[in-house]
């Protein structure tokens, strides 16, 4: 693990900032600490020595711990300041480009480990900023300022701490070998719990009805119990560090005590220069022996900022920058040899596809379960880059097109719609914002869902509707818009047959050209073509 990860100065100006107040503060810590050193050696040789009163010493040491206390005081306010900039950066990015990736990279990605590493995760960065770069600074600012002045007064005990610290590091990069071993275990062991976890909360509804929700007791135990494993196996190996670093520097200042303590008795060393000398020596060490005591504190944060920038150097799909998109009313769409097979996975997807949309076509793609049907509602939405062939309108590639100005002519509803916290109005009204409650009324009548009041509250994913209820409300906002394609991706699942009639019905009045995924037999036969997704057969209805 690096002490100070230069994507974090690249990515976010808080970390710059801070650095650079951090350093303001480590030499003036050190200037400090200097001086106290200094004006405790003045005030003890002259009562020793001189029986002179220290008064005046007194004062300024009083002057210089109120000043330290000061700095220490605006080291945290700043660390805070900035881990919260960080932070809030950092999770600004990563949705940012995880919207940008798209859907179907989001489906590949453990959406409850993403939401552990932007909440608890992100959270572990407040010691590092609040403790371990602020030591850091001082461990670079500090003992190079001390042993400079140690040797204006005993070259011998400077070169003795000079020979001497650097033994701590060695030892902290040993020790951080294992320690960043054991934080990443850590970090997957608490992505393995928060992702178990929330597997178990969604689906206790089906445990509970099939009597499987008392097994699940066991695995779940068996998660966390790996995941205590692993946190005190940090914790051991942080204590034992933080032991052996204690140790080393104190055998370091004893060497320099006893150094010092010979040439004082031999009297090659004054009073006054003795007491510097001791005074300062452990304060050399000191910073560095923090550095490897708070590195433990911050490694967490440290391994949860690797999977952050691991997201955000996810390279994203080359995209055009044309904005003339042809009006999909009057132009046709194709798909020419689309072939697109997903990472981890050897057959394709897709393989070879060829589809052509006609404007104010009714197209339904059929086939088995798997065989490539959302995938090709994900290519024309640009979800998907294909690994080979292309999306054509108007003779001009989709890829040529921003994909913001692209989507415009798509209404898009897929086979688990989202629904947002709110109302069944505010829902609809996501792909248009200035409806009224007459066009809302309209949209929801047609598709099949007049009875749902439009200030019916909507929980987060739906919750407090039922799966048919979800699916109209996700097909009324789909109708509200004025996008000329509609994808509609098993539109009428979850609905009686009746209201599959009506909601056919309303789809055909339209106009709109409409490329949907079909298993029912009403859905198909109403289409105007169906397109046997898996094979190059195309079937007229």
């Amino acid at each position: 693990m690096k002490p100070l990860d230069p994507r974090l100065l690249r990515r976010a100006r808080g970390a710059r900032v801070f650095l650079a107040a951090s350093v303001v503060i480590g030499v003036l810590s050190g200037v400090l600490i200097i001086t106290q050193a200094v004006l405790l050696a003045h005030g003890i040789a002259g009562v020793v020595l001189h029986g002179t009163g220290v008064g005046a010493v007194a004062w300024g040491l009083a002057a210089v711990v109120a000043a330290r206390a000061l700095l220490v005081w605006a080291q945290e306010v700043v660390a805070q300041r900035a881990a919260a900039a960080v932070k809030s950066t950092l999770r600004r990015q990563v949705l940012e480009h995880s919207l940008k990736l798209g859907p179907v990279w989001l489906s590949g990605e453990r959406s409850s480990a993403l939401t552990t590493l932007l909440t608890k995760g992100l959270d572990d960065l407040d010691p590092y900023f609040a403790r371990y770069l602020p030591q850091l600074v001082l461990a670079s600012t500090v003992p190079a300022g001390v042993i400079g002045w140690m040797a204006t007064g005993d070259l011998i005990a400077a070169g003795t701490v000079l020979i001497t610290l650097p033994l701590i590091p060695i030892f902290m990069v040993l020790i951080g070998w294992v320690t960043q071993a054991r934080s990443r275990r850590r970090q997957h062991a608490l992505a393995v719990l928060a992702h178990h976890f929330a597997d178990v909360v969604g689906g206790l509804t089906t445990l509970k009805l099939f009597g499987r929700a008392k097994a699940q007791e066991s695995a779940v135990r068996r998660v966390t119990d790996q995941h205590r494993v692993a946190s005190m196996g940090s914790l051991r190996v942080a204590f034992l560090s933080s032991f052996a670093l204690e140790l080393l520097a104190s055998l370091s200042v004893a060497l320099v005590a006893v150094g010092v303590g010979l040439r004082l008795v031999d009297g090659k060393l004054g009073l006054e220069t003795a007491l510097m000398v001791l005074i300062l020596a452990p304060e050399a060490y000191l910073p560095l022996r923090q550095v490897g005591m708070q590195f433990h504190a911050s490694a967490d944060g440290v391994a949860a900022s690797e999977e952050v920038f691991r997201v955000l150097e996810t390279r994203l799909p080359e995209r055009g920058e044309r904005t003339d998109v042809p009006d999909l009313r009057v132009t046709p769409l194709h798909l020419y040899d689309v072939t697109v097979t997903y990472p981890g996975r050897e057959e394709p997807a897709l393989d070879g596809f060829d589809l052509e949309v006609r404007p104010g076509e009714v197209v339904a793609l059929t086939g088995p379960s798997g065989a490539g049907k959302s995938t090709v509602l994900a290519v024309l939405l640009g979800f998907v880059v294909p690994d080979r062939g292309v999306v054509v309108a108007g003779g001009s590639a989709a890829d040529e097109f921003v994909p913001s100005v692209w989507r415009r002519q798509f209404a898009w509803v897929p086979q688990n719609p989202g629904l947002r916290l709110g109302t069944v109005a505010g829902n609809v009204r996501l792909g248009r914002p200035d409806a009224t409650d007459a066009q809302v009324r309209a949209a929801l009548t047609a598709a099949g869902a007049a009875d749902l009041p439009l200030d019916k509250a909507v929980g987060e994913q739906g919750h407090q509707l039922s799966g048919g209820q979800q699916r109209r409300v996700a097909l009324a906002r789909a109708l509200l818009t004025d996008a000329p394609v509609l994808l509609l991706d098993e539109p009428t699942a979850g609905l009686d047959p009746d209201t599959e009639a009506e909601v056919i019905t309303s789809l055909r009045a339209t106009g709109r050209t409409i490329l949907l995924v079909a298993h029912r037999p009403a859905l198909i036969a109403a289409a105007d073509r169906t397109v046997s997704v898996g094979s190059r057969q195309l079937v007229n209805a």
